[in-house]
């Protein structure tokens, strides 16, 4: 079965892409995948095995 976890980041306006770079690492880390960034990165779906 799987999980999914949608996230709104919050970039500001400062090292945009840096910001964006580091909320997928943390994810990723965690044993989460990216599905779908929406268009203006306004937020990300993950999605991972439940039982891991």
């Amino acid at each position: 079965m799987k999980e999914y976890k949608v996230v709104s980041p919050k970039l500001g306006f400062r090292n945009r892409f840096r910001q964006f770079e580091d909320v997928l690492n943390q994810h990723a880390r965690e044993g989460w995948v990216v599905i779908d960034i929406s268009q203006g990165w306004t937020s990300i779906v993950f999605e991972r095995d439940k039982n891991r």
